[in-house]
């Protein structure tokens, strides 16, 4: 079993959730999120209690660069787990 490399999990795990985020906003921007929010409630029965707020670029920033950090700590932490659980077994 190879040994996993920390900081590419971080990268890789980063740019997912970064890039989800990314999506959210653009779909912000162009007004459809509210629409996606309101069927994604429905599917599992639920009324919508959120609403949508206006795009704000500052705020899309934050929430990309923000889910990128917590994706790249969480998936160096799955990189370190890894390693020291297949300890041996290389």
């Amino acid at each position: 079993m190879n040994m996993m490399h920390n900081h590419k999990m971080g990268i890789v795990f980063g740019l997912l959730l970064g890039f989800m985020h990314f999506s959210w906003s653009i779909l912000v921007t162009t007004g459809v999120a509210q629409t996606i929010l309101d069927w994604i409630y429905k599917i599992h029965f639920l009324n919508n209690p959120f609403t949508v707020a206006p795009f704000n670029i500052g705020t899309a920033a934050t929430l990309v660069v923000f889910t990128f950090i917590v994706g790249y700590v969480l998936g160096w932490l799955f990189g370190l787990l890894w390693s020291v659980l297949h300890k041996g077994q290389c």
